[in-house]
């Protein structure tokens, strides 16, 4: 026994005198194919760099931050116009990307151990994931088109056990993968790979929960968060004097202040709008009978003007008495509350994990924004919350649903149900006793 602690304590030396440190950022870690850290190469387009080659560096990131955000607002205008099939693609691309630049970071920074299978298993996982939470999602939306096809019906019955036994082959492979002196650093990784998996994919399939309850409760919590990153920047810049948090120095009390008011008053007014039509507002449902989705739906109370009292202390400032609004207004304001105080918290997280490895940004795909995840660390954390918030204060059974799940039944299963629903329904006396 003596021994073999001795050889255990020596090996654990051996493994901590060999880690290698993160390397500074005057170094940078180089990433696969021997690429500098995203943070020391200028990837600004030449076009860009002429233009504004007379201003300081300040003012040039502000400009090239400022045409790359409008860039990407269009195109989030022109995905949201191509419908909620288009959405989900997206979602699904940036998920992918993002886990790719956080992967790509751990095995920058271990590289040099050649840790064998480190990259192949970390995207057999990503699959694995991905199989088991999308295969939810398809049985469950497409449960009716599932259930006529004789294959899909049989996937979708084992479809928990296959997920756990491609889960399995990929968790042996990892275990024949363990290579002596280096089994610390394989098990840095393989706890790397599965946080990363709970923080993209997860997310991931919450978005594209929320997106099914309706677009508006996809673009409004997202659509806060972009417009709390924009104006806390906007009030930073312009206005920002007082530190906020270390993990991020350039942000400011004033930038968080502001950016909170402008994200609320930006969030009732987004929903006022959006409120008023259909396709914002109307789940994202599977119609059977014409194999098609579609959005279409008699809007619910949320989506209904209604009439509000002022408090009486407010009356006489306004001059009114009552205000009409829809009461997704109302909800608007805890998800821009959220995204507004709670979200940045995302960013500072990521800050942190960037610091912790001396990098500017995860990768270098946005010029002046840095990777995809650089721009979605706010995000993950809003569509947990938006996710969260529908479940324990929106949604109720869905009729439909529950339908259709009691037509797959077998006939005698549906009969004991029936039987049990009539004398369910006997006793608290909405049918006759003799019905």
């Amino acid at each position: 026994m003596t021994e073999l602690r001795r050889r255990g304590h020596e090996e654990e030396e051996s493994l901590d005198e060999r880690e290698p440190e993160p390397t500074p950022s005057g170094s940078e870690a180089k990433h696969d194919s021997g690429n500098l850290d995203p943070a020391s190469v200028d990837n600004t387009p030449e076009v860009l760099n002429k233009a504004l080659s007379g201003l300081s560096s300040r003012w040039k990131n502000w400009w090239v931050r400022g045409i790359l955000t409008l860039a990407m607002i269009s195109f989030f205008f022109l995905i949201i116009y191509l419908g909620p099939m288009v959405l989900m693609m997206i979602v699904m691309g940036v998920q992918i990307k993002c886990f790719h630049e956080i992967i790509l970071i751990g095995y920058s920074v271990y590289h040099s151990y050649h840790l064998p299978w480190f990259r192949t298993l970390s995207w057999y996982f990503l699959l694995c994931a991905n199989y088991f939470f999308y295969g939810e999602t398809v049985t469950d939306t497409f449960f009716a088109l599932v259930q006529r096809e004789e294959p899909l019906r049989i996937l979708s019955k084992y479809h928990r056990f296959i997920s756990f036994a491609l889960y399995l082959a990929g968790f042996c492979m990892f275990v024949l993968s363990l290579v002596k002196k280096h089994y610390r650093l394989q098990f840095y990784m393989f706890g790397w790979t599965h946080v990363t998996l709970l923080i993209v994919v997860t997310q991931s399939h919450l978005i594209i929960h929320n997106l099914f309850d309706g677009m508006i409760w996809f673009i409004v919590p997202i659509s806060c968060v972009i417009c709390n990153d924009i104006m806390a920047y906007m009030f930073g810049f312009f206005f920002g004097r007082t530190p906020l948090i270390k993990l991020s120095p350039k942000k400011t009390w004033e930038g968080f202040i502001g950016g909170f008011f402008a994200t609320v008053l930006f969030g009732a007014l987004l929903s006022y709008v959006m409120s008023g039509y259909k396709y914002f507002v109307c789940p994202f449902e599977f119609n059977s009978d014409a194999n098609s989705f579609t959005v279409d739906c008699e809007p619910s109370e949320l989506f209904q003007l209604q009439d509000y009292t002022i408090p009486c202390l407010f009356q006489s400032f306004l001059g009114w008495e009552t205000v009409r609004l829809y009461p997704f207004q109302i909800h608007s304001i805890a998800l821009s509350t959220f995204a507004s105080l709670i979200s940045p918290f995302g960013g500072f997280f990521a800050s942190g994990f960037k610091r912790a490895f001396k990098i500017k940004d995860f990768a270098d795909t946005i010029p002046g924004h840095g990777g995809i995840m650089d721009r979605f660390d706010c995000q993950y954390l809003m569509a947990t919350f938006v996710n969260v918030y529908i479940a324990s204060f929106i949604r109720g059974p869905n009729p439909a649903k529950l339908l259709q799940q009691l037509l797959a039944l077998r006939i005698d299963q549906q009969l004991q149900i029936f039987k049990s629903l009539k004398a369910s329904l006997i006793q608290k006396g909405v049918l006759p006793t003799g019905a």
